[in-house]
């Protein structure tokens, strides 16, 4: 049976690798007549991923060739790049990234090849014998998709040469590959920022220097990525958060840990109102659960065992001692919560239940507390204590396929709500590995198949992952794209069988029978911090205008003018309007100005015409103006800008 080489089946430059039989392979990889292959073009996700990934060794090789005492981390891809840690003696500064850039430029511009080569654990230990970060990686192989198994994750463990025109291997590095053919299929790079990083994300570990940067096919795609980096730049919720008075991080609280100031409190309280109101329209009820329990909850839900790491230390309590001080009666552990869901499970506990109580809908806005390390904490994206929007249905195996569909369908309606509209979703799937989960054969084909039916019929695009649902259930992820093109994901709706066989959850069907119940997490916005700085960034700080902190002020042209926009200010206010009068003694302009950087949508402005006309100025965010409007137009237009959700 003759073998060709993806050269040969794909000699277009633009097919930088295979995926050969479902893996993704080199393009020199032999592959057989009977071998299901399949081209990976350089703009494709895969073909993104290893550009970026070869880029990435081409700056390991780069910090090598200026300073041979760098010692490698790890290199993968990332979404839009890629990085690579590194042991250094003195830390990385930008004045160092010029000639790090000009030595990859160098680099790609010699054409050396990237050639796979499987080695034992022995040899590579040989050869990598100066490389004890590399050492520590050999003998991980598991085909995982975490930033280590990019290194050595396949089922061989394998070097990549970095093979000169002469045919002498200037570079190598231990990784799972695939990479681009040869440095000259390379596109446009940049090294963007300089971070440090815990090796393998513990803080136990020594702290390595990280050079993160970027990798596009032409120099077009990477200006292009640069504008939006600039964009997003201008609308960083942190930055934004200060700068319009929303919310802080006080040092004397703690890392991870915000405040909401009044203005951001009113666009949080704006958005838990209106959730809280579609969600009760759609039949979920309100509970109440504490901060803090005994540690047997979680010993129970196995969080204890699986999430330990990601839990703050625990709090003893309940100790008493005698008036010797010899404690008579030991203390328990209590932990801070992670996740609402075991105490929505003790709620359904509580008494017995039939089919008749099922679907069983349990909403909260619950403070969870997640240990964070201190380098992945980001503004309100990423913090140490955050409110989940949770909720946890209760159905059975038959109402699975419907109740998934209404939450998608809800959960898609309500990010409307908030104008979002661009929408896709990602089916997570068991793969062939069974003993990486738990269940039925039968329990994974029929939940699977529900989510699936659920996704095609919602009309979106859609993707399915095998091996990326969780290890007790199929999910559906909802992915948004913002106003600069950036894809978030917010909504999970998971299945769950695992806590209801743990907590032995009944119901008593119509048979008479005891069944298990099937339970759905659902999180809407995820976190209402992360949601809230994505809507932030979103809107780049200018809600529309139901969410405005402010959504009118009232600016006299002079002093004696106040008393009448007063009146109409006040008219406002008793409408449910959040309207202010800035009767400063600043000057109008200045005033302008100020409540425009604040993204206030309507400044009125009247002076001696208005108040005689009975009318007003309406002045816009963007700083066009009408003059002359009727007051009780003025109040219409308001009232129907904050009722319709309009965006001026």
């Amino acid at each position: 049976m003759s073998a060709k080489t993806g050269f040969d089946l794909f000699p277009d430059r633009a097919v930088i690798a295979l995926r050969v039989n479902g893996e993704l392979a080199d393009k020199a990889t032999l592959v057989l007549e009977t071998d299901a292959v399949e081209p990976v073009e350089i703009d494709s996700p895969d073909g993104l991923a290893i550009l970026r990934h070869s880029t990435a060794h081409v700056l390991a090789q780069a910090v090598q060739k200026i300073n041979p005492d760098a010692k490698l981390g790890i290199g993968p891809p990332v979404t839009d790049g890629f990085y690579y840690d590194f042991d250094v003696e003195s830390p990385f500064t930008p004045e160092d990234l010029p000639a790090i850039e000009k030595e990859m430029d160098r680099i790609i511009r010699s054409g050396q090849r990237f050639v796979r080569r499987v080695v034992t654990d022995d040899e590579a230990r040989a050869e990598l014998a100066g490389e004890p970060y590399k050492l520590e990686l050999i003998g991980l192989k598991g085909g995982g998709d975490d930033a280590e198994s990019v290194e050595v994750g396949g089922p061989e463990l394998t070097i990549y040469d970095n093979v000169d025109r002469d045919g002498a291997t200037v570079w190598k590095d231990l990784c799972r590959g695939p990479h681009v053919p040869n440095t000259g299929a390379l596109g446009a790079h940049k090294l963007t920022r300089i971070a440090a990083a815990y090796w393998r994300g513990s803080e136990k570990n020594p702290q390595l220097q990280r050079l993160y940067g970027t990798a596009w096919p032409d120099k077009a795609a990477l200006k292009a990525y640069l504008e939006r980096l600039e964009e997003a730049a201008k609308r960083d919720h942190r930055k934004l958060g200060k700068e319009l008075d929303l919310f802080s991080f006080p040092e004397e609280i703690g890392s991870g840990l915000s405040v909401w100031h009044p203005r951001g409190g009113v666009v949080r309280m704006e958005m838990e109102q209106h959730a809280r109101k579609r969600h009760i329209a759609a039949g979920y009820t309100y509970v109440y659960t504490p901060h803090i329990t005994k540690k047997d909850l979680f010993v129970t839900s196995n969080h204890l065992v699986t999430y330990k790491e990601g839990m703050f230390p625990p709090i003893v309590m309940d100790e008493e001692r005698d008036a010797d001080g010899n404690v008579t009666k030991q203390g328990v552990d209590y932990y801070l919560k992670p996740m609402n869901c075991p105490m929505h499970i003790l709620i359904y506990k509580e008494r017995g239940r039939s089919y008749r109580d099922l679907p069983m809908r349990l909403a909260e806005n619950g403070t969870v507390y997640r240990n964070e390390l201190s380098g992945a904490l980001h503004g309100l994206t990423r913090v140490r204590g955050f409110t989940q929007d949770d909720s946890h249905l209760f159905v059975t195996p038959e109402q699975l396929e419907g109740e998934t569909a209404k939450v998608l369908e809800f959960v898609i309606s309500m990010l409307r709500d908030f104008g979002l509209d661009d929408f896709e979703l990602e089916l997570s799937m068991r793969d062939d590995e069974k003993d990486k989960w738990i269940g039925s054969d039968e329990f994974w084909e029929y939940s699977t198949n529900a989510l699936r039916h659920v996704a095609k019929a919602s009309g979106l695009k859609y993707t399915e992952v095998p091996g990326e649902a969780a290890f007790y259930g199929p999910k559906i992820d909802l992915k948004t794209r913002d106003a600069i093109g950036r894809v978030w994901q917010l909504s999970t709706v998971q299945v769950d069988v695992n806590l209801p066989e743990r907590f032995e959850l009944e119901f008593t069907d119509r048979d008479g029978e005891k069944k298990r119940p099937i339970m759905i997490h659902r999180a809407l916005f995820g976190s209402i911090e992360r949601f809230f700085a994505i809507l932030l960034e979103h809107y780049a700080g200018a809600f529309p205008v139901w969410l405005s902190p402010v959504q009118v002020v009232g600016i006299p042209v002079a002093e004696e003018f106040a008393d009448y926009l007063g009146a109409i200010v006040d008219r406002l206010k008793s409408e449910g309007v959040r309207a202010e009068l800035d009767v400063s003694d600043e000057r109008m302009q200045k005033k302008i100005r100020s409540h425009t950087l604040m993204k206030v949508p309507f400044q009125l402005i009247a002076g001696e015409k208005d108040r005689d006309a009975g009318t007003v100025s309406f002045r816009f965010r963007d700083g066009t103006q009408d003059n002359g409007v009727p007051i009780e137009d003025a109040v219409t237009r308001i009232r129907e800008a904050i009722d319709t959700h309009a965006q001026v």
